[in-house]
């Protein structure tokens, strides 16, 4: 759950945090922890492995962004983060491969940087990204809630130099206020249409501040534009467009779109799967554990697409049993049935648990069948 740390002005705004925090009730916060502040820089680097960036470490710890965690409202949607990070470095690595670059959480943008851009545009604020409130009848929603930074650096040693810079902004799809201090909640819906208009506007902006630092004046500048769900979703939202702007330039000149799809099965009333067969798959699976396992609480699947191809499917098992043996063996039968129905080409993750904690996870991190298995207390 995010603290909030009240009363913070825009001036003079110098804090280290250890919380998320929202901007709508002037509070602000981060989960950041501040790096080591050594005079004598020491780099290591770590291999994520499955094509992934290789990620760089200051002085033997990971270095955390100090914007991380930091939103506008408290319109919070906790499968939207994971997701929000994920697809920038998919982004990303359209841009910055992964043989050349390392990874590092976005240093350039700064909490006061963040604080400014986030809140509404005022007299006080002329920074801000979010329009001015309006009136009761014309209320002006938050549009842009989020805000990550993800850099990616060039060299070996002891000397790396940025080679590149991505930029994620999280577009509400719906904002939620009051009119009234406790009064009801009231929704605004922001249109696909909307948000990629606020989104373009808003990335230009931020790549012309970042333009006139010195040290960024010639680094690419990758931006994302990610469409966050609502407060109840059960999916993540996804990113719709992505430019890159080139080194020496402030404008993205062309804007990519991006296909990417999320859905939850079984699905719920009279929602046609997105795809059929995949969705017969999880059934199949679905039906085949619990005849043989009654005392199951549920199983659901969480599914995502990129241009219309399942790319990664993870679901999780409720159990109402705690006995090792019982334990053992139905992992061991969700390993087969998972070999038996689902897909052998895609990333696939099985949670086994209680309510209260994960007993076994079934997993595969590469298109293929080469399942890893780990019991929780077990073997």
């Amino acid at each position: 759950m995010k603290k909030y740390l009240h009363a913070l002005t825009i001036l003079g705004l110098s804090l280290t945090l250890t919380a998320c925090g929202n901007l709508k009730n002037s509070n602000l916060a981060n989960n950041a922890k501040t790096a080591s502040n050594s005079s004598t820089k020491t780099y290591q680097t770590t291999d994520t492995g499955n094509n992934g960036y290789t990620v760089l470490l200051k002085n033997g710890r990971y270095v955390t962004s100090p914007i991380s965690g930091l939103t506008a409202t408290d319109n919070d949607n906790s499968v939207d983060t994971r997701e929000l990070e994920r697809g920038l470095i998919q982004i990303s690595k359209k841009v910055y491969s992964t043989n050349s670059y390392v990874f590092q959480e976005g240093q350039y943008i700064t909490t006061t940087d963040a604080h400014e851009w986030l809140s509404r545009k005022s007299k006080d604020n002329k920074l801000g990204l979010n329009p001015a409130e309006g009136s009761k009848k014309n209320y002006n929603p938050y549009y842009l809630e989020e805000i990550i930074e993800q850099n990616y650096l060039t060299g070996s040693g002891s000397s790396y130099h940025i080679g590149g810079i991505s930029i994620g902004l999280a577009i509400n799809s719906i904002d939620y206020y009051q009119k009234v201090k406790d009064g009801p909640q009231y929704q605004a819906t922001i249109s696909r249409a909307k948000q990629k208009e606020f989104g373009q506007h808003a990335a230009e902006q931020i790549v012309q501040r970042l333009r006139k630092r010195k040290n960024l004046k010639t680094v690419p500048i990758t931006v994302g534009l990610f469409a966050k769900e609502s407060m109840d979703s059960l999916v993540p939202g996804s990113y719709f467009l992505s430019g890159t702007v080139a080194a020496n330039s402030s404008k993205i000149v062309k804007w990519e779109n991006i296909t990417t799809q999320s859905e939850v099965l079984p699905t719920i009333g009279n929602k046609k799967a997105i795809n059929s067969s995949d969705a017969s798959s999880f059934n199949s699976f679905k039906e085949s554990i619990q005849n043989y396992f009654p005392n199951i609480s549920g199983v659901t699947a969480t599914l995502r697409y990129e241009d219309g191809k399942l790319v990664q499917e993870n679901i999780s098992i409720t159990t109402q049993f705690y006995g090792y043996e019982q334990i053992q063996s139905f992992t061991r039968l969700v390993l087969s049935t998972a070999k038996k129905y689902l897909a052998n080409d895609v990333p696939i993750e099985i949670k086994i648990g209680s309510v209260n904690d994960i007993q076994a996870l079934v997993a595969k991190e590469t298109g293929d069948n080469s399942y890893q298995v780990h019991i929780y207390g077990g073997e």
